[in-house]
């Protein structure tokens, strides 16, 4: 009797756990019900814009040169520092050329040789002309001739000390040697250093840069906008810059500028583009701040949109899915208008209580979402 009752146990056990096993498959075999993540439309402000890359420089920068070539004397100026036109940035000591320096001293010789002879000329005929000896007429040949040669040694000696010095004895305080700024501003560079050789700016040589200087009151933006964008643009359209060194701020700009020649880099043609910075704050802009800028093409405020991921096409004609009961979609073509790429504008087809259809899939229970 107790083996019988055993192996009723295990058939029953046998059978339970087969059932088991098939019901196990069954389940596992069943896909979740396919529930549709659902979006409403909303009010929102549509900006369209293109970017443009470049950077924060003062309009107005100007490199301070010297007059003549030599050795940096002495500087009076830092990076950094606030100067007003004509304050004194250096002072600059001659180097004289020796072929110069020798032909001026050779200039000075005979020109006093000359002065030399016509003095004794107008002093040995002045003496005749006092005692009526010879005529006013006859007297004033040595007249001017004692004025020519004084004025020639008076050129030669001043030639010599321009060479030695930089400067005459008629210019006095005016010196070349003195390099004066010629604006009003912020010091932003000194490339040189005291002892330091600089040569002069003429019309065949640059001349050597001692310091640049810049009204930091008046900024620009100066970029480049690529080709495909620069067709949409123009003068006077409103400009967010967005600087990387100064996160949490934002400057108003308006284009002012576009070039009219594009240039090519890296295998595509870029545009110049510069735009004047309305600086309303308190935050300091630095020369050479690297900077974005968004130019706005379009601009909507308060407008019905939904996002353009939602968006679908039948023969290029725009259309949604909406919801009509539960997870139970239509199609309905929409009328559309501004987009910025994210959001995009309606402007006939759906209300602002529609549910529309989007693309992604989730499971059952993710219903929270929708």
């Amino acid at each position: 009797m107790a083996k019988k009752i055993r192996n009723i146990i295990l058939i029953l056990l046998l059978v339970g756990g087969m059932i088991w096993t098939f019901y196990f498959l069954y389940q596992k075999s069943q896909q979740p019900p396919v529930v549709y993540n659902t979006v409403k439309p909303f009010d929102t402000t549509i900006v369209k814009k293109t970017v443009a890359t470049g950077s924060v420089i003062p309009r107005r920068e100007v490199n301070m040169k010297s007059q003549v070539s030599g050795i940096i004397e002495k500087l009076y100026i830092v990076a950094g520092q606030q100067i007003k036109q004509g304050d004194v940035i250096a002072k600059i000591k001659i180097i004289p050329n020796m072929l110069n320096l020798a032909n001026a001293e050779n200039r000075i010789n005979t020109a006093q040789l000359n002065y030399d002879n016509a003095k004794v000329e107008y002093d040995r005929n002045k003496l005749l002309h006092d005692q009526n000896v010879i005529s006013k007429s006859e007297f004033q040949v040595f007249e001017l001739k004692i004025k020519a040669t004084t004025e020639e040694l008076s050129a030669a000696q001043n030639q010599l000390q321009i060479i030695k010095e930089g400067a005459s004895k008629t210019s006095g305080s005016s010196s070349n040697t003195f390099v004066k700024s010629t604006i009003t501003g912020m010091v932003l560079d000194v490339p040189v250093k005291e002892g330091g050789q600089v040569i002069e700016s003429n019309t065949f040589n640059e001349g050597t840069t001692i310091a640049s200087v810049a009204n930091m009151s008046e900024m620009i933006f100066e970029g480049k906008l690529d080709e495909s964008e620069v067709g949409k643009v123009q003068a006077g359209m409103e400009i967010v810059l967005t600087i990387g060194a100064i996160d949490k701020e934002r400057f108003k700009a308006k284009l002012e500028y576009i070039a009219p020649k594009g240039i090519t880099e890296n295998g595509a043609i870029q545009f110049l583009i510069r735009a004047s910075i309305n600086k309303d704050n308190s935050a300091f802009l630095r020369a050479g701040y690297s900077a974005n800028a968004d130019i706005i093409l379009a601009k909507k405020d308060n407008v019905l949109a939904i996002p353009e991921s939602v968006l679908q096409f039948d023969n290029e004609k725009p259309f949604v899915e909406v919801e009509t009961t539960n997870q139970q979609f239509k199609k309905q073509n929409i009328q559309t208008g501004l987009s910025d790429g994210i959001n995009i504008e309606i402007l006939d087809g759906i209300k602002k209580t529609d549910k529309i259809k989007q693309p992604q899939l989730l499971v059952e229970g993710d219903k929270s979402k929708s």
